[in-house]
């Protein structure tokens, strides 16, 4: 009899099922972490982040780092300035490892510390009016965007006027007019409340027309119809089903709007109407050097690169994070 062609008895060992194979969990990801994924990626905008965080713990911690590496930011050191010209003695504004950044002319006043304390007043005059901007700015918008009508017609042609108003020119005149004591606060304290109400005010229509264009979008897409049509009522879906999804564009919008409040300040402090001297500010410190930088080109420098560095730094990580939210991206 004839073997068989193929010894089934000699069969190596049978292979492993497919079902047999533990199959590998499939890790969901969500928004935050692809963001916070694209986000490393962009070095130069990761970059921006990180002095952007250097910068608010300087001035959180401005105290502190003074103690450390300077002096009182008003305290006088004539014995550092020249008599007969009113400038620094040593080379580069008076820099010296006592005075990291030099001292002012005429006074004598340590740089580095009027620069760090200045960081205080800048950051958080720009960082409240961006929180007011941003508060108006998403509570208006969403509300245009989403009712329409006379209400969208209203807040519409209320955003058109306050774009269109000389806010510089009011500040300098509100700023004229306000007593120095006022609401508990005094001097400087006013001052800097009166230019987080005037910056907020005047900017919140900008990220006012951006979430109205977004909502206006958002209104129609398939998952608000099937939210009308299970019964949803207005309420629920601005707040559950709209909102969610502004969040990217107004965080965005916040980052860059913050940069933008802080040369508004500078501008403001700049042409006197800031804090109130000796108060530190990196615009005041810009005008008073104004006079002499021909003869201390280093006053000058410091605060407008300070200035400089920072607006670039919020601009980079601003870029950045629109980048690793925008849902297209790679």
């Amino acid at each position: 009899m004839t073997a068989p062609l193929h010894d089934t008895s000699a069969e190596t060992p049978a292979a492993v099922s497919v079902a047999d194979v533990p199959a590998k969990a499939i890790e969901g990801r969500s928004p935050g972490r692809i963001a916070w994924m694209r986000l490393k990626r962009d070095k130069v905008a990761l970059t921006g982040g990180i002095v952007v965080l250097l910068l608010i713990l300087v001035a959180v911690f401005a105290p502190q780092i003074v103690s450390l590496l300077g002096h009182p930011p008003n305290e006088f050191h004539e014995d550092l300035i020249d008599p007969n010209l009113g400038t620094p003695t040593g080379s580069y504004g008076g820099m010296s490892s006592d005075f990291l950044l030099g001292v002012e002319p005429t006074n004598g006043r340590d740089v580095f510390s009027r620069i760090v304390y200045g960081a205080r007043i800048s950051l958080t005059v720009a960082f409240l009016a961006a929180i007011v901007s941003v508060v108006l700015g998403s509570l208006l918008g969403t509300l245009a965007g989403f009712l329409g009508g006379w209400v969208d017609g209203v807040i519409s042609r209320v955003m058109d006027l306050l774009l269109a108003f000389p806010q510089l020119l009011f500040t300098i005149a509100l700023v004229s007019v306000v007593p120095n004591s006022l609401w508990g606060f005094e001097g400087s304290g006013v001052r800097m409340g009166v230019l987080v109400l005037v910056i907020g005010f005047f900017g919140w229509p900008y990220i006012g027309r951006i979430v109205r264009g977004q909502t206006i979008s958002l209104r129609e897409r398939e998952y608000v119809e099937a939210a009308r049509s299970l019964g949803a009522g207005r309420l629920y879906i601005l707040f559950k089903e709209l909102l969610p999804n502004l969040v990217a564009p107004i965080l965005v919008y916040s980052t860059l709007i913050i940069p933008t409040n802080i040369l508004t300040e500078a501008a403001l402090s700049f042409l006197g109407a800031g804090v109130k001297p000796p108060t530190a500010s990196w615009g005041k410190m810009l005008s008073d050097a104004v006079p002499i930088y021909q003869f201390d080109p280093m006053y000058m420098v410091v605060p407008g690169v300070t200035i400089f560095i920072t607006v670039l730094a919020f601009n980079l990580f601003g870029d950045g994070l629109r980048d690793a939210l925008d849902p297209k991206g790679n």
